[in-house]
């Protein structure tokens, strides 16, 4: 069967989708890719890979400033030669965009997954995973799930990738290419580091996702007196920030360090992160780019940013966030704390992190532990190690797994609630009442778990008398059934929405049930699912509350 997976995004999006297409080529699938033309170099990193079909974005946009027909051509054309090299049987969709869903709808395929439009124009995702990764997206600290894992959730793919293939990474570079790079840090210094290289990324998408620069030069002179060349990778737009950083390493003792800033495209930036021993990284594409190089990535994810859902897809990898109980914030929320998000983690202890990596430490031994105390506690940061959750009876999905002490918190906890209701809900599986997450605890605070479970609470009981007015409309359409019924409807939403920790399934419950078309027993269907899911996280969280 041809396959066509559509990723219109960002370039990290784009390599996060590597593990789709592996897992479709282990089915036997002719897998092939669409993306914006700007990204197309990214498509060429990837594996398993019958074609690439790039759309001319900025021509398209162009076209449109002169005449909307000239830009209905571009796309006609960008349609008409994918349809003709490649004729998808089945069209997966990635990216929730108004073009992207008409484009997918516009292929002609028999089959579509992921997000489209209906038949009067209105947004259609094909499964409860699409519509999860909508909501997700602009719900910070809701989602507990790599968007890796929910990609292949929406192809239809389960179970951990390295199950279905050793060569779920990115493409390497090749013999020459990592040749050259080495040769070319190699003439960058006038002698070769003791070790190895360590490549610093200091930008990221927004200046407050970016940890100041003073404490990257602070990890880059340690890292150099360690034996390691700092090597400064990133943009042109980025050169600031090395020049920054190079002034602060000239003195007292000159540092040296590698600017490779705005000197690399995409097949070069590759090179240099293979041939380097670890990333310290922003949460940007290139933590992406050289986790999928198998590249070992020390992430930092600040205001908006978080490890949980956009996390360096690397078993093995270390993330950290500030201990701040306001992170993740929200998008377009104005800081009321000066970004102090930015100060709160400390770079001894970050560069200790790095070191103990570079050394080989096991992520779970007592050095790494001890690397931690120094400073991790209080307004220090939340520090996890990525891991892949695989064997017999796991889910397949990326986990992360706590070095510095917050496994324990409500927080964590109330995460590892959400992961297995959430998923099993996701997957239509069904939902026990009883069911209690294994593995770490899930206990959670008196103070957490009775505001929580009050909301749950009132939630099921509207939704049950949601149920029954329902039944009593469907018997007898009377006007003022029809007012009764839409007032409980808004209030599931309000009672959910009254705890700030269960706005995804405010948002979910509302989305899923403004669905166009659906009729009265697909809406009774949904409500008696949706109240499953939320007796079910109840339940979980009264019976391992902890009364002490």
């Amino acid at each position: 069967m041809n396959v066509l997976v559509m990723n219109m995004t960002r370039l990290g999006d784009l390599l996060q989708s590597q593990p789709t297409v592996a897992g479709l080529k282990v089915q036997g699938h002719r897998v092939a890719l669409a993306c914006l033309d700007n990204f197309a170099p990214a498509a060429n990193l990837m594996q398993g890979l019958d074609g690439v079909f790039p759309l001319p974005g900025a021509r398209l946009l162009a076209r449109l400033d002169q005449d909307w027909r000239l830009a209905l051509a571009v796309y006609r054309e960008a349609i008409d030669r994918i349809r003709h090299e490649f004729a998808p049987d089945l069209v997966i969709n990635l990216t929730p965009s108004e073009p992207a869903r008409l484009m997918a709808m516009s292929l002609g395929a028999a089959e579509l997954r992921g997000f489209a439009l209906d038949d009067h124009g209105f947004n259609a995702d094909t499964s409860a995973w699409a519509a999860f990764l909508q909501l997700a997206s602009s719900s910070r600290g809701a989602s507990p799930f790599n968007i890796v894992d929910i990609f292949r959730r929406i192809s239809g793919l389960c179970g951990a990738p390295g199950g279905e293939s050793a060569s779920f990474g990115l493409r390497g570079p090749t013999g020459e290419a990592r040749a050259d790079v080495l040769k070319r840090l190699h003439d960058a210094l006038p002698t070769a580091p003791a070790k190895s290289y360590v490549a610093l990324q200091l930008g990221a998408s927004e200046n407050r996702r970016r940890w100041p620069v003073e404490r990257f030069a602070q990890v880059a002179r340690g890292l150099s007196q360690a034996g390691y060349a700092p090597v400064l990778v990133g943009t042109a737009e980025e050169k600031d920030l090395g020049n920054r950083l190079r002034a602060l390493l000239n003195t007292p003792v000159p540092t040296p360090v590698i600017d490779l800033l705005g000197q690399t495209g995409l097949p070069e930036l590759a090179a240099v992160l293979a041939a380097c021993r670890l990333l310290v990284t922003n949460d940007t594409g290139t933590m992406h780019l050289a986790a999928g190089l198998g590249v070992p990535c020390l992430a930092l994810f600040l205001a908006t940013a978080q490890p949980w859902d956009t996390g360096p897809y690397l078993p093995g990898s270390i993330c950290l966030e500030p201990d701040m109980d306001c992170h993740p914030c929200g998008f377009g929320q104005t800081c009321e704390r000066n970004e102090a998000c930015r100060q709160a983690i400390d770079p001894d202890s970050v560069l200790g992190l790095a070191l103990t990596m570079l050394r080989g430490a096991g992520s779970s031994n007592g050095e790494t532990h001890e690397v931690l105390s120094g400073g991790m506690s209080g307004g220090g940061a939340r520090v996890w190690r990525t891991v892949i959750n695989s064997g017999s009876g796991a889910d397949g999905l990326m986990d992360l797994v706590s070095l510095s002490g917050h496994e324990g918190q409500d927080r964590t906890r109330l995460i590892r609630l959400q992961r297995v209701l959430y998923r099993r809900y996701l997957d239509g599986e069904p939902l026990d009442m009883a069911a209690k997450p294994a593995g770490p605890s899930t206990v959670l605070s008196k103070e957490t778990a009775g505001p929580l479970s009050g909301a749950l609470s009132a939630a099921s009981e509207f939704l049950f008398l949601l149920e029954r007015q329902g039944q009593l409309l469907g018997q007898s359409p009377l006007k003022s059934v029809q007012a009764k019924f839409l007032a409980t409807w808004q209030r599931v939403q309000s009672a959910l929405s009254a705890d700030p920790r269960l706005t995804m399934l405010s948002s979910l419950w509302m989305f899923e049930s403004e669905r166009p078309g659906l009729d009265m027993s697909e809406i009774l269907a949904l409500t008696a699912r949706f109240r499953a899911l939320i007796d079910a996280l109840r339940s979980a969280i009264d019976s391992g509350t902890d009364h002490a």
